[in-house]
């Protein structure tokens, strides 16, 4: 256990505010589907990149409740369930959950952003443009 010492964070770290890091943030992200799905089966690959991307927003915004916008759904299912694209540009949002009897009080969106060209970008904090609900 050599990252025990590391410091301890409650579950999905939303302990360590200590870094004055905002609850309400905003980034983009390419994730690299191809690597993803590298093996899987054809009929399996468009369901599967969805759960890859939910799975990346789990880990990136430390949220359980990540919800897919439509825009990104088609987006992925637009070649078929067997041609998902190598590549994927999205903007994960970390929003708060207005519903009072949610176990959770954040959640992440997560949205498509169409991009011409895949090379030389970076992840990027989004100024948030003023649509918090």
């Amino acid at each position: 256990r050599v990252f025990d010492s590391l410091g301890s964070r409650d579950e999905f770290g939303r302990g360590d505010k200590k870094r004055g890091q905002s609850d309400l943030v905003t980034r983009e992200y390419t994730i690299h589907l191809h690597k993803l799905l590298h093996g899987q089966t054809f009929k399996k690959r468009a369901p599967r990149a969805i759960r890859e991307v939910k799975k990346f927003a789990t880990k990136a915004m430390f949220t359980k409740d990540v919800r897919v916008d439509t825009k990104l759904n088609k987006a992925l299912w637009a070649t078929g369930v067997r041609n998902v694209p190598k590549r994927i540009r999205v903007r994960l949002s970390r929003k708060r959950n207005d519903d009072e009897e949610a176990e959770e009080k954040l959640y992440t969106l997560v949205e498509h952003v169409p991009v011409a060209s895949f090379k030389e970008l970076e992840t990027k904090v989004v100024e948030d443009m003023g649509d918090d609900e």
